[in-house]
């Protein structure tokens, strides 16, 4: 049994620091990529801008300080440019420093949307080859939330990544030089000790906002996801009259978000006003040396508030560093949970060198499967079972005995443990999932439609069908005539999963949907169990249209949906206890005489 202990503080902050790293290496190749020279140029020609505008930026103040002797009679202004004409040059460089500093960002929107889409993209793609046990045991509110923060640090981390950190150190050293050549030690003494503290500073209160910040997260992912959940649910919701139940389940979890939310407001308000005091502290210990210089007569007036200048450009970006440390160690928790998602492995996955399945026949077998969810708990206990090409077999079974299991492995939603499933000789894990899945068609118990028109839902079938091929599949599904006595015939919305619909006409929706797919192979998950048995003879027979020249696997719970299959196979606790053709099996008088008698008697009774 595996030993579980509590992380020490220590390693804690060791993942953390490893999480981060691991999220700039991650990010970084986006920044500059081997095969996108334009991607490349457009970064150094942003590095380029910004260090003009640093450039610029640092010299501004040595104009302001001139202007100020001239008006004061005590310098001599360089290039006879005069008290006004030295004003102008400080405005227009001030102008420049701004005009560069957005050409820089105008110059990188490019690279960081690229990113985002790319990165965004990315992650889409990997959910979708996530196996169905990944998606069943998440939730779909907290998963969409964690793709939504994560994709939204993209953009600010690879843009502070270049325009953050060392910008920001290029300009201090080049303000401390000045201070250093233009005055003397002592001043840029009091600037390294500022600097320094207020750095301390900053990254001490940022790593605990940090872990208050993931608190909220925590809580704002809780609170979406009971949200999205209740929504889905909303049929069920009003079934049980359940409105204030689910809004003081929703409002219990706001309200953690709410603590979480305050101790962070809290802790930022500290953060801000410790960065002005000791930001305050430095400058006015700067200031005081230079009023003392200026009545010593060692400083101009001009060079007292040229220091002045400088200290408040100092806070600037120092302001700044605070701002962006917060910020980044946010994004890297937000797309520290992101990159965990994109790391999560496929379960079911193609082996290297997979080929395409071959389906001439259609031909099934399954050669002594074992499989189970848990493995304490075995579904399917060395199944053996041979479907002919274009044959209809039905397999019934109380529930839990695994007849939806045999589905979820023909598609290969998961993998078989033991023993082998085969498609005309073809071991299904040995083919691309992609052409496996293109050969098969499966209708549901529960068809769930996309929040679109019928025309979309039946279309999405099959990629690039007509306008033509949408009404013969409807046709063939028995549904068409329904569809244009609608007002907006074929451009019917049919709301969120499929809820302005009912049971049978959704359901004959999904068989037009597979029936313009035109697998090779069908299989029926219990199509029909949940409507009524008027609606159900109308879908018995699109399904027997649906099943002409194909392989059909009707997997079933009402028995009189499946009395003229080719043959019936009885699941009982994952083994195969009995098989033949309906008429067979009743005169056999077994488990499936049973299953049949108790279900005509309760059909009689109802």
């Amino acid at each position: 049994m595996a030993q579980w202990h509590t992380a020490s503080a220590e390693e804690l902050a060791r993942n953390e620091q490893r999480s981060g790293w691991r999220t700039v290496r991650k990010v970084a190749p986006y920044l500059w990529p081997a095969d996108k020279g334009w991607v490349k140029i457009r970064v150094v020609l942003a590095m380029l801008a910004l260090i003009i505008s640093k450039v610029i930026a640092v010299y501004s103040p040595q104009l302001y300080g001139a202007a100020v002797d001239s008006l004061s009679a005590k310098g001599v202004p360089p290039l006879a440019l005069g008290a006004v004409g030295l004003t102008v040059a400080y405005g227009l460089a001030r102008l420049m420093t701004n005009g560069f500093q957005q050409l820089r960002d105008a110059v990188f929107a490019k690279v960081a949307q690229r990113a985002l889409r790319q990165l965004a993209l990315e992650t889409f793609e990997h959910i979708h080859r996530l196996s169905m046990r990944y998606h069943i045991t998440r939730k779909t509110g907290g998963l969409s939330r964690i793709i939504e923060r994560g994709v939204k640090g993209v953009e600010f981390l690879l843009r502070f990544m270049l325009f953050s950190i060392g910008p920001l150190v290029l300009e201090l050293l080049m303000i401390s030089a000045i201070f250093y050549w233009m005055f003397d030690a002592r001043y840029l003494a009091v600037v390294v000790v500022t600097i320094a503290i207020y750095i301390w500073f900053t990254f001490k209160v940022t790593e605990w906002r940090v872990k208050l910040r993931r608190q909220m997260n925590d809580q704002d992912t809780d609170a979406n996801q009971k949200a999205i959940d209740s929504l889905l649910n909303f049929e069920t919701v009003k079934y049980f009259g359940a409105e204030k139940r689910e809004a003081a389940r929703y409002d219990a979890a706001m309200a953690g978000y709410e603590a979480a939310a305050l101790k962070t407001s809290y802790s930022l308000a500290f953060l801000n006003f410790g960065q002005s005091f000791l930001i305050t502290s430095g400058l006015v210990a700067v200031m005081v040396m230079a009023a003392i210089g200026v009545e010593n007569g060692t400083l101009t007036v001009g060079q007292f508030v040229m220091v002045n200048a400088y200290m408040i450009q100092i806070t600037m970006p120092l302001n700044f560093l605070g701002t962006v440390y917060r910020e980044i160690r946010q994004s890297l928790v937000d797309m520290g949970e992101m990159f965990d998602l994109l790391e999560q492995p496929s379960e079911v996955s193609d082996k290297a060198g997979a080929k395409p399945i071959a389906v001439e026949k259609g031909t099934i077998e399954l050669d002594n499967v074992a499989f189970g969810y848990d493995e304490e708990r075995r579904i399917l206990k060395g199944v053996s079972l041979n479907v002919k090409g274009g044959q209809t077999v039905a397999i019934v079974g109380a529930s839990g005995s695994g007849k939806s299991t045999i589905g979820r492995l023909l598609f290969r939603f998961y993998d078989v443990q033991g023993g082998a499933l085969r498609i005309d000789g073809q071991d299904v894990r040995d083919v691309q999932q992609e052409s496996l899945h293109d050969a098969i068609g499966v209708v549901p118990q529960d068809t769930v439609l996309f929040n679109d028109t019928i025309r979309y839902n039946i279309a999405y079938g099959r990629d690039g069908a007509t306008e033509e091929d949408v009404i013969e599949a409807a046709k063939a599904a028995q549904i068409h005539d329904f569809i244009t006595a609608l007002p907006d015939g074929y451009d019917t919305a049919v709301g969120e999963r499929g809820l302005k619909l009912s049971g049978g006409e959704k359901q004959r929706v999904g068989i037009a949907r597979t029936l313009l797919k035109n697998p090779p192979i069908l299989l029926l998950d219990e199509a029909t169990s949940a409507l009524d048995t008027e609606t159900e003879q109308g879908i018995k027979e699109a399904l027997a249209r649906a099943g002409e020249g194909r392989t059909v696997i009707t997997i079933a719970h009402r028995l009189s949906t499946i009395a003229e299959a080719d043959r019936i196979v009885v699941l009982e606790q994952g083994e195969v206890i009995e098989e033949g053709t309906h008429t067979a099996l009743l005169e056999k008088k077994g488990r499936y005489a049973q299953l049949w008698t108790r279900q005509q008697a309760d059909e009689d009774a109802a």
